[in-house]
């Protein structure tokens, strides 16, 4: 019986080279669903994607986000996504790839965010992160934080910390960390 599957896969594959077209590779479901989540998105004008593999890797790719209030105005901050073949019942695994003195995100750009965790259900889209990753520039969350240093500024001292923000974005040290300039 196996065989018999076989056989005809092979074809299939034999008519289809024979009519000029390239065998068709089959999609994951995690793909189809992924595709429906990016031709449907509906961005803010800060934010961007782009994909680096090419269009043919859907489930590599990155967002831009340029915040346009807050704390962060000004900065341009790159985050890589990374999605599972069973996405959406798995949540995309999201790092920043700018260095950014954040209270949710580490300086190995992690993100702490409950939606990318505990609070990751498949009817959530790849729009709903991107929206989260940018309201955490608009208000980051010093009750939940991965930078528990700029996670107690933020609290303790709003002016120190804008003070950090300013000068880590410019290109400076905060403490003994120095950042890349992202402006």
């Amino acid at each position: 019986m196996i065989n018999l599957f076989k056989v005809k896969e092979k074809q299939r594959a034999i008519v289809e080279n024979a009519n000029g077209k390239a065998p068709v590779k089959k999609q994951s479901a995690g793909e189809l669903r992924l595709h429906k989540d990016i031709s449907e998105l509906t961005l803010p004008e800060t934010c961007s994607i782009s994909f680096p593999n090419g269009k043919d890797d859907l489930m590599n790719f990155e967002v831009t986000i340029q915040p346009d209030e807050g704390f962060y105005l000004g900065g341009k901050f790159a985050f890589t996504f990374q999605v599972s073949p069973i996405y959406p019942h798995e949540a995309p695994k999201v790092k920043c790839k700018t260095k950014v003195y954040h209270p949710n995100i580490d300086l190995e750009g992690n993100v702490c965010l409950n939606i990318l965790r505990e609070d990751w259900k498949p009817v959530l889209n790849i729009n709903t992160v991107i929206y989260g990753l940018f309201h955490l520039f608009t208000h980051p969350n010093y009750e939940d934080p991965l930078n528990h240093d700029a996670a107690a500024v933020l609290r303790d001292n709003p002016k120190l910390f804008e003070s950090n923000v300013r000068r880590a974005m410019a290109g400076g040290h905060v403490g003994q960390t120095f950042f890349p300039r992202c402006m």
